[in-house]
């Protein structure tokens, strides 16, 4: 390995598991929100501020990135990781205010099923962003959130088919699909950080 007078911007890794943790709760709250219909008012409170908590994360990475004179790895993969990892946050969010501002109530099996594969996504890439400071065992990781996404590819698919079997009226399957594609694209997130953190493991390598 080369030798630099100017060490490499260490303080990057633990802004990146702090917000993949984020996510961990966050998608915790998810799952507690469509199942407890009484205490969702409450449980889309604490999501707006794990959201909140996430904005402030990405926004300490943004401005490392901006003062750093050399970073761990390229300054674009390390915008585009904060980016789509801040990505899955909003889509969480957005998914569980929507149930909220369209009143909907006990929400299809598919939808808890699409809520526990992205509880599956936030733990195993919280488990994956410690590793980046060593760029080792992270092929699992990725094979692993791609696998995972392909599986919600094919829920969303089935839900689709479920809403339009005639089982919804016109308003409630416009409500459900707006939720649905939301928690869709928190997956499609979740796999553009493993597409991420994938690029970077093959540059250092």
């Amino acid at each position: 390995m080369p030798f630099s007078l100017t060490p490499k911007d260490s303080s990057f890794y633990p802004l990146f598991t702090a917000s993949a943790e984020n996510l961990v709760a966050a998608t915790d709250v998810l799952s507690d929100f469509v199942h407890d219909h009484a205490r969702r008012p409450e449980l889309n409170d604490k999501l707006r501020d794990l959201e909140h908590a996430g904005d402030q994360t990405t926004h300490a990475i943004f401005r490392q990135l901006n003062t750093s004179f050399v970073t761990p790895f390229d300054r674009e993969d390390i915008y585009n990781l904060a980016s789509d990892l801040d990505d899955v946050m909003d889509f969480v969010e957005a998914a569980a205010d929507l149930v909220i501002l369209t009143g909907l109530g006990t929400l299809p099996a598919e939808m808890h099923q699409q809520v526990e594969l992205l509880q599956r996504c936030a733990h195993t890439t919280a488990e994956a962003m410690p590793r980046l400071r060593t760029l080792k065992d992270l092929s699992d990781y990725w094979i692993e959130v791609n696998r995972i996404e392909n599986e919600a590819d094919k829920l969303y698919r089935r839900l689709l088919s479920r809403l339009y079997s005639g089982e919804f009226d016109a308003l409630e399957i416009m409500k459900l699909k707006e939720v649905a594609d939301q928690l869709e694209e928190a997956a499609d997130a979740f796999e553009h950080v493993a597409n991420v953190v994938e690029t970077i493991a093959v540059k250092e390598s």
